[in-house]
């Protein structure tokens, strides 16, 4: 079953205490991956392809998923690398594959009991539009997709693999109270 279209956001958030409550709300972190948790490109080989992701993004998905968040990737391509760097971080879900995102979101919203407003989606390309359509908070990356970045709530400083995910993760852990702790904890 298909979720409806909902209409473009006649405008983006209204100021930071309006971003604050939004990032209050995240229960669920879902994330493209290429352009997002990479640079959007690929080196191919022979036999192999790599992608580069960054280690803050990494560290900052584990502080997430420490503090009970969830975290999940779904790309439109398929990739060996993606689904190695997915295993390293223990992502809770994983999809790879030209399916609709809005579908496949909406399996991982089920498998997790969620809704649509519990969760952030990061994308940057038309592919993404839908979830970002959906989702309670929607982030994209400096050079996204014009389409894209008009409906976000808000454009990272960092670029999509440099530090963009950490970014959100630090934002939404401010926002709920729970960064002063991990501060502390290995301040010790």
């Amino acid at each position: 079953m298909t979720a409806p279209i909902i209409p473009l956001r006649s405008a983006p958030y209204q100021g930071p205490s309006d971003l604050l409550l939004l990032f209050r709300s995240i229960k669920l972190l879902v994330c493209d991956v290429d352009g997002i948790l990479t640079d959007g490109t690929v080196s191919v080989g022979a036999e192999v392809e790599t992608k580069r992701f960054s280690l803050r993004d990494g560290l900052g998905i584990k502080l997430l998923r420490w503090q009970g968040i969830l975290v999940a990737w779904i790309s439109h391509r398929t990739s060996a690398a993606t689904k190695q760097r997915a295993r390293e971080l223990e992502i809770d879900f994983l999809h790879q594959g030209p399916e609709n995102k809005v579908e496949i979101c909406e399996q991982c919203l089920d498998e997790f009991e969620l809704e649509w407003d519990d969760i952030c989606y990061m994308g940057d390309d038309i592919v993404d539009l839908g979830p970002m359509r959906r989702a309670r908070l929607a982030i994209t990356v400096p050079d996204a997709l014009e389409e894209v970045r008009m409906i976000a709530h808000y454009r990272t400083h960092a670029r999509g693999g440099q530090g963009a995910v950490r970014e959100v993760a630090e934002m939404i852990l401010r926002a709920q109270g729970l960064w002063h702790s991990l501060i502390e904890e290995y301040s010790v």
